[in-house]
């Protein structure tokens, strides 16, 4: 869990206790705080706090010999970032190259075929023991924030009684994002290699601009058109988040009380 001075890591250990780790919150400097800047360098921001917090959970529940240096931890994290370029843009653009190389179809094709993609992804991994249990504690995280949010006891009991989803879920926020590159993409024009090139050189900005719209839903979440307007990425929080139990629910609590003051 996390806020703009502190998060906090809940693990649970091997003997059954929680631990807890508490840190102060990278932030960006304050030039950095306007609009469509301010998202993407708060990723950044919030991405390096992850990394801290990867490397210390699982140095928590592996032995010595076994624990991950912060270079591991970053050749991960690019290797990723590639395979996601690879999976997420390449495939896509080069396969609706192939039906249709220029026009509005196949912009249309290639935003389709991402988003296609993107879904088979997330109901594949959805599958594996791990991961499903990774979704389970996301579960967890959300309901132990709408039970924070609603101003009742941060019980077991209370937790519990509420959704797994969340409007402000990084789901939410990567759906956007997706809807965000189709729109966009389709203003690039040229040879294909700078349609290419393009797509990658955009995806900070809309980074930028879904961040925005995650903030502006928050604070209208109350007016119908809203709702609706999200309620795409709720439905897709179904795939990525699963019901926790109460073990994974007292985790997730521990990790929001180590923020809270």
């Amino acid at each position: 869990m996390r806020n703009k001075q502190h998060y906090a890591v809940a693990v649970r250990l091997p003997n059954g206790k929680i631990k807890i780790k508490k840190e102060v919150s990278s932030s960006y400097p304050k030039f950095f705080d306007f609009i469509f800047v301010r998202g993407i360098v708060g990723l950044c921001y919030s991405l390096y706090d992850g990394v801290r917090a990867l490397i210390w959970s699982s140095n928590q529940n592996m032995g010595q010999e076994e624990k991950m240096s912060t270079s591991e931890v970053i050749f991960t994290l690019v290797t990723s970032f590639l395979f996601a370029i690879g999976f997420f843009v390449a495939l896509p653009f080069f396969t609706a190259q192939l039906i249709r190389s220029e026009g509005v179809w196949f912009n249309v094709l290639d935003g389709l075929f991402r988003i296609l993609l993107f879904l088979i992804y997330l109901g594949l991994i959805s599958r594996m023991s791990d991961v499903k249990r990774i979704f389970q504690y996301h579960g967890a995280e959300h309901k132990a924030i709408a039970c924070y949010e609603s101003k009742k006891e941060l019980t077991v009991k209370n937790v519990k009684k509420y959704s797994r989803l969340h409007p402000r879920c990084g789901t939410s926020f990567l759906f956007i994002v997706l809807l965000l590159s189709v729109i966009m993409f389709s203003f690039i024009t040229g040879t294909w290699y700078v349609k290419f090139l393009g797509r990658i050189i955009l995806i900070p900005v809309i980074a930028g601009i879904g961040y925005e719209l995650i903030k502006w839903n928050a604070r209208h979440g109350h007016n119908l058109l809203v709702r609706w307007m999200i309620a795409p990425g709720l439905w897709l929080q179904k795939l990525t988040t699963s019901e926790p139990d109460a073990k994974q629910i007292e985790v997730g609590i521990a990790a929001l009380k180590g923020v809270l003051k």
